[in-house]
């Protein structure tokens, strides 16, 4: 066993805008401000908590296609009204605040699994936690409580007309910048023809994948068209040497706004290529292991909630969303997400403590405010975590102000207070609480990997091999291989773990994307022979 260092540089380091970081940003104020609007003129103010609770569900599913993301956001509005029907619920009956902290830590814990096992997000568990969390702790009244789901249900309805409205008018948005993606870091590839370029390309090309298969069976003509530049992106990553890294990008650049999709000359095989395509989409999508971060996420806001209470804090919830939003694929990464958590919540208690003055001359100040930082934090939060969170904290404390104005400086220190016991206490419960099987599940998808090769290569050898088991097998292997490469950076990142096969890895990649590259000749995808070194291992 060894204990790996947790870096520490880095963490803070801003990356590249999204390419569509104004969307959420605007579904986020299109979806809050007509129900705040309308509470503000009302002077039920003290009721946005349940209207923000649907939403705040528009933050969701922006990189699904519309079909798909119809029913993702559905299911948001589902999940999101559940939560918060079981928080209410738990506020109504329970007599103490130790067992509405562990309802609060069950809850996160099932959001948590449940976000996971479906790749709901971004933003993922964490602002379902913060409204069943938050919800916890308000006064409530069984007779309320349906009125009070029902404007949260009204409230996501209308967040899920503004997802869905982009569609009107670019109905194949999703598809079309996947796609482009995918090309843009297959040229990346195909230019360096490195091991880092390799593996960003490698999962740009099946997320694009994943994409197009979640539109839907039927297919129409663009659809049919970013399947076959798809199709490219798979033969610059099996073959560098043999694409042309210019027209890849050119393709990615016509995929922009609504134009027709990029004509490209049928290749050897391709029917079968795309048939495949159809075979495929039926493919199941696996759940990943969630028993060790489900349980790390229970035990960490439990204990973080109950730490909170000990120390006199009036709103434990704050230290229980702390902790759950901390839990990351691996404890290098929650630890990254600690940094992050604890450096964005102090600059943002710096914020509110300049902009609370403003927010007290008015309600309709008040309200404002929380619309510019919900616009500014989906803006900055995909640069990095801290930067998006500097505009969450002064929201989420000027939403507590929404039923009456509190008195400043007691809900600044209780902030950073909550703040800085959640990340100790949740990053302690994520060391405690250990992962041991990512080693195993690394041993799992080497022998996949490999076994995915050896079928590959042996099917290459083959004199007469049907272009239709070609093409499965050349899948399953780049399927295998973008897993391994997710599973390994996954264990590295464990603490209190065997040390873990990295000679193996590599050289079980590069021997798959050498067989990955023998595959895409044997099909006339690309020029050249077959190599008898390509196959072997």
């Amino acid at each position: 066993m060894r204990i790996r260092p947790l870096p520490l540089a880095g963490a803070l380091r801003l990356g590249r805008p999204s390419p569509i970081w104004f969307k959420p940003a605007l579904s986020a104020v299109v979806s809050v401000a007509p129900p705040n609007l309308i509470l503000l003129a009302l002077g039920r103010l003290d009721l946005a908590m349940y209207t923000m609770a649907g939403s705040l569900c528009a933050l969701y599913a922006h990189n699904r296609p519309y079909a798909a993301r119809a029913r993702t956001l559905a299911w948001v509005v589902l999940g999101m009204t559940g939560g918060l029907a079981a928080a209410l619920t738990a506020a109504s009956l329970a007599t103490g605040a130790a067992v509405l902290v562990t309802v609060g830590a069950l809850l996160a814990a099932v959001q948590k699994a449940v976000c996971d096992a479906t790749r709901v997000g971004p933003p993922g568990n964490v602002v379902l936690t913060f409204i069943s969390s938050a919800a916890l702790f308000v006064p409530q009244t069984l007779a309320q409580i349906p009125g009070h789901l029902g404007l949260a249900l009204a409230a996501g309805a209308w967040a899920w007309l503004v997802g869905m409205a982009p569609g009107l008018v670019r109905p194949h948005g999703p598809e079309r910048r996947a796609t482009a993606q995918a090309l843009n870091a297959a040229a990346a590839h195909a230019t360096t023809g490195d091991a880092h370029t390799r593996g960003a390309a490698a999962a740009a090309v099946q997320a694009a994948w994943q994409t197009l298969l979640t539109a839907g069976l039927r297919s129409d003509r663009t659809r049919r068209g970013l399947e076959r530049l798809l199709v490219r992106a798979e033969v610059a990553l099996a073959a560098p040497a043999d694409s042309d890294p210019g027209r890849l990008r050119a393709w990615a650049r016509d995929l922009r706004g609504n134009g027709p999709v990029p004509r490209v000359d049928d290749l050897p095989g391709e029917a079968e290529e795309l048939l495949g395509v159809e075979a495929e989409r039926t493919a199941p999508t696996p759940h990943r292991h969630l028993t060790p971060v489900a349980v790390r996420t229970f035990v960490g806001c439990a204990l973080a909630g109950y730490a909170s209470l000990a120390l006199g804090v009036g709103r434990p919830y704050w230290a229980l969303v702390t902790a759950a939003s901390l839990y990351q694929a691996n404890l290098t990464l929650t630890w990254s997400r600690a940094v992050q958590r604890v450096v964005g919540n102090v600059i943002g208690v710096l914020v509110f403590a300049a902009v609370v003055p403003l927010a007290h001359l008015h309600q309709a100040a008040l309200v404002l405010l929380c619309l510019a930082f919900n616009f500014g934090a989906e803006a900055l939060i995909g640069r990095n975590y801290w930067l998006g969170t500097i505009c969450v904290t002064p929201m989420a404390l000027l939403i507590t102000e929404f039923a009456r104005f509190q008195d400043s400086a007691e809900l600044i220190t209780e902030r950073t207070v909550d703040t800085l016991v959640g990340a100790l206490v949740g990053f302690v419960a994520a060391v405690a609480v250990t992962n041991r099987r990512s080693g195993d599940r690394l041993e799992h998808a080497l022998t996949t990997a490999e076994q995915a090769r050896e079928r590959a290569a042996r099917l290459v050898s083959e004199p007469h091999t049907s272009p239709a088991a070609l093409e499965a097998a050349r899948r399953a292997l780049a399927g295998a291989l973008v897993d391994l490469r997710a599973t390994a950076e996954a264990a590295s990142g464990e603490w209190w773990q065997r040390a873990l096969p990295h000679d193996r890895v590599v050289l079980t990649e590069q021997a798959g994307h050498r067989t990955l590259a023998a595959t895409v000749r044997a099909q006339g995808l690309t020029p050249g022979r077959t190599r008898a070194e390509d196959v072997r291992p």
